[in-house]
């Protein structure tokens, strides 16, 4: 009897303890409801529809703005002399006739006292002359006498004239200076001259050079292995670093068929026109061409559409607000606009092609 009791006591405390067990279990939450696009976020995503393609390859080459040579005019003094006013700063425009600075020169203050030689002698001698031609009336002076005379002024007037040629020549302004004008329209690129500096007729610098800057050269690097893709005439697109968003258009002008031992590389021409001066020289470039050769046919992911994580790639697939589905792309080219990849799409698929980081972590919360 009383093992019946403690078996059915037993039953009790184990029946009771599963109904606490029961009760004490949490409440299954809902669940997770799917990320949806809202109408905010719409307006700043951007869908695009991918298809089938042909494989367009890019190169990319490396490449520096310089100025274009043709323009180029470096000034170099034909006098010594001491600087003694620099009218000018580098980058400033300059019109062609402007004084760019004020030189003294032993040379000019010569030539200036060899003009007042001359000037001293013509006075003279036409005073001897007048004076001759007097006593030629009188009978007491020869006609030779005259003529003689007349020839050294014509001498004299002759020297007087080249030494006023090669002062006005020089810009001599008096007091042994002389002006150093611009020669041409346009903007100092490089400037090697200063107040009190000493200046000569054979220096190897330049004082100053000056360029239009409305046309500039690109100088493209073309190593060995990519000169099979690339001819005079090929139409090419430019990209600098300061203004990446900014693609210029042209064509190679000239390949400079000169291995350059220093860089190795062999040097190509572009020819761009800058109205707005955004292209300066010493900016680095990045030249884009595209390859002739197409090596079949993918679906062409617009660059902006792709997301790098964890040395993968992956774009966000859109079917409707809320059916967005995330995809892993492997891609076999590319090009400036485009990745191309393997994977097959359906026909008129869409994917999100920017805001694609940001869905795929309100995907991944």
């Amino acid at each position: 009897m009383k093992k019946s009791i403690y078996i059915l006591a037993s039953l009790i405390f184990i029946l009771n303890s599963c109904q606490q067990k029961e009760e004490e279990k949490p409440v299954a939450t809902d669940k997770k409801e799917s990320f949806c696009l809202n109408e905010q976020l719409k307006k700043s995503t951007t869908i695009s529809t991918i298809s089938e393609q042909p494989i367009h390859e890019q190169l990319t080459l490396s490449g520096k703005v310089e100025y274009n040579e043709n323009d180029l005019v470096a000034y170099k003094s034909l006098l010594q002399g001491i600087v003694t006013k620099v009218n000018f700063e580098l980058g400033d425009y300059v019109r062609q006739g402007q004084v760019l600075a004020v030189v003294k020169s032993t040379e000019v203050q010569s030539m200036a006292q060899e003009r007042r030689y001359y000037q001293n002698q013509i006075d003279l001698l036409r005073k001897q002359i007048q004076s001759k031609k007097e006593l030629l009336k009188d009978g007491m002076a020869s006609q030779p006498e005259v003529s003689a005379l007349e020839h050294e002024l014509r001498a004299a007037q002759i020297e007087l004239d080249k030494v006023n040629a090669t002062l006005s020549m020089y810009r001599a302004i008096g007091d042994g200076q002389f002006q150093i004008l611009s020669p041409k329209n346009g903007y100092i690129v490089q400037k090697n001259i200063s107040s009190g500096q000493s200046i000569s007729n054979d220096a190897d610098e330049a004082l100053f050079s000056i360029s239009n800057l409305k046309q500039v050269w690109v100088m493209v690097n073309i190593y060995a292995s990519n000169l099979k893709y690339i001819k005079q005439g090929d139409h090419v697109k430019v990209k600098t670093v300061a203004f990446p968003d900014r693609i210029y258009t042209g064509k190679i002008d000239k390949i400079y068929n000169v291995f350059d031992d220093n860089e190795h590389v062999i040097k190509a021409r572009v020819v761009l026109e800058n109205q707005d001066l955004n292209l300066m020289p010493g900016l680095s470039a990045d030249i884009i061409i595209d390859k002739e050769n197409v090596i079949g046919t993918a679906f062409a992911i617009p660059n902006s559409a792709k997301v790098f994580e964890n040395n993968k790639e992956y774009v966000v697939v859109y079917k409707d607000d809320c059916n967005l589905e995330v995809r892993k792309i492997t891609p076999i080219a590319s090009n400036a606009e485009f990745t191309y990849v393997e994977e097959k799409f359906a026909k008129n698929e869409k994917i999100i092609s920017s805001n694609a980081l940001l869905l795929i972590e309100e995907l991944n919360k």
